[in-house]
């Protein structure tokens, strides 16, 4: 990585069309990244799982800062050092015209050292004429995929290590603000077809979430919603004209914002009729040159308000996160729904907001591992009926949710907390 520094200002500077003539205060810019590095040294808590060399980051993008000249610069040059730790909760609160998007409509695994469609938004798809599901990503923008992934600014972490190069994919095809998205695909049956990932239709919901019924089952769909605290009086009210159902859905697949666990409890709170607990969470404390501390524990939901009995299936996907994840790791945890569906979102633990010392904006950084109170990290956690995506036509994971209404006998279907030997016993290391 002898020429490290050099290769980051090509990256920066390529990604401007043209520049400003404003002049960065240099030693302001080593304050703020003096500060973000020493805040992700104390407080990111996944920084010994990541493969990426801090001393390379701390080392090298130290170097360029002198080099930084415009606001424009500045904000590119820290996310394309948080994206080092390629991580989706490590977040700047400022972006530009070249900042990357948060994410496409799509998902692409790397399998086979190929990269192929498995996820498609499929529930908030307006219409969506071609079946790309198990389609090879040839090219992007006319270039060559594996290059582009091979070119993404990030030089402190091996982009040949699957986990890293299947999450730089994703980055690239959710694009910059400013660029334009087109794929060249070669479908299963072995057509090659380009799609612009711009003209995809993309359903906006302005309710906080809708509701439907069939056969007696109430359907309840939330539109992007954790994140907004007026949910949780309209949802009350919604629950209790719903008591004489026979059972529940609640549709997670587009929750992919929303980061107030305070939300996901209220709601939980409905569901149950004791103190339960839903989440198991692992920090660590550490003051001046004191030694680091582990430290972990349970987090309990109380009931609330007139309790629903019936059984609950929860619907999540590729674009349940954040709140999402914990809403549907938490039901289960707790035995309260079964949980039907692919992977979510696979957001890490849970962030705390942070603070540059000379800029009005900050950054998130990850300080909490979440876990199911089994054990199990909650960006493992996988549906107990995990549903492979297979159509675009049909909505296989709700017609998943209704036979179970069918199929499973309710005495067997909710039932009370089970004991979880290893409750408080597994923490990642």
């Amino acid at each position: 990585m002898k020429n490290l520094p050099t290769i980051l200002l090509i990256l920066l500077s390529l990604a401007f069309a043209a520049q400003t003539n404003k002049t960065a205060n240099n030693y302001k810019l080593h304050q703020d990244f003096g500060k973000l590095i020493q805040d992700i040294s104390d407080h990111y808590i996944y920084l010994e799982n990541k493969k990426t060399d801090f001393d390379c980051v701390k080392d090298n993008y130290s170097k360029i800062i002198s080099k930084v000249k415009s606001d424009q610069e500045k904000i590119l040059f820290f996310e394309y050092l948080l994206s080092e730790f390629y991580d989706n909760n490590l977040a700047l609160d400022a972006k530009t015209k070249y900042s990357f998007r948060l994410q496409s409509p799509l998902y692409v695994s790397f399998k086979n050292n190929k990269f192929f469609i498995t996820n498609i938004w499929f529930s908030q798809l307006e219409s969506f004429g071609k079946n790309i599901l198990g389609a090879e990503v040839l090219n992007f923008n006319s270039k060559e995929f594996h290059k582009v992934v091979d070119k993404f600014p990030v030089q402190c972490v091996d982009k040949n290590i699957p986990e890293v190069r299947e999450w730089i994919a994703n980055k690239i095809i959710s694009g910059r603000n400013i660029e334009q998205r087109i794929l060249t695909l070669e479908l299963t049956d072995g057509r090659k077809i380009s799609l612009n990932i711009d003209k995809i239709k993309i359903r906006e919901d302005k309710k906080l979430f809708s509701v439907r019924k069939k056969n007696g089952i109430a359907v309840i769909r939330f539109n992007n919603s954790l994140g907004d605290i007026n949910l949780i009086k309209r949802f009350d009210n919604q629950l209790n004209s719903l008591m004489g159902t026979k059972g529940l859905i609640i549709d997670l697949r587009n929750t992919k914002a929303g980061s107030n666990d305070y939300i996901a409890k209220a709601i939980m709170s409905r569901f149950i009729a004791k103190d339960l607990p839903y989440q198991k969470y692992v920090s660590k404390e550490k003051y001046a040159n004191t030694p680091e501390i582990t430290k972990s524990g349970l987090e309990f939901v109380s009931p609330r308000g007139l309790q629903y009995k019936k059984p609950i299936v929860v619907l999540v996907g590729k674009w349940t996160g954040s709140v999402g994840e914990s809403l549907a790791v938490g039901l289960d945890g707790m035995n309260r729904a079964r949980i039907v569906g692919t992977e979510m979102k696979r957001f890490i633990g849970s962030t705390t907001d942070y603070s540059f010392k000379n800029k009005n904006y900050g950054y998130q950084i990850t300080t909490n591992k979440l876990y199911h109170i089994n054990g199990i990290k909650r960006e493992n956690f996988i549906p107990e009926f995990n549903i492979t995506q297979e159509s675009i036509l049909n909505d296989d994971v709700l017609e998943k949710a209704y036979s179970l209404f069918e199929f499973i006998n309710r005495d067997n279907f909710v039932t009370g907390l089970k004991t979880k030997n290893n409750i408080v016993s597994k923490v990642d290391k």
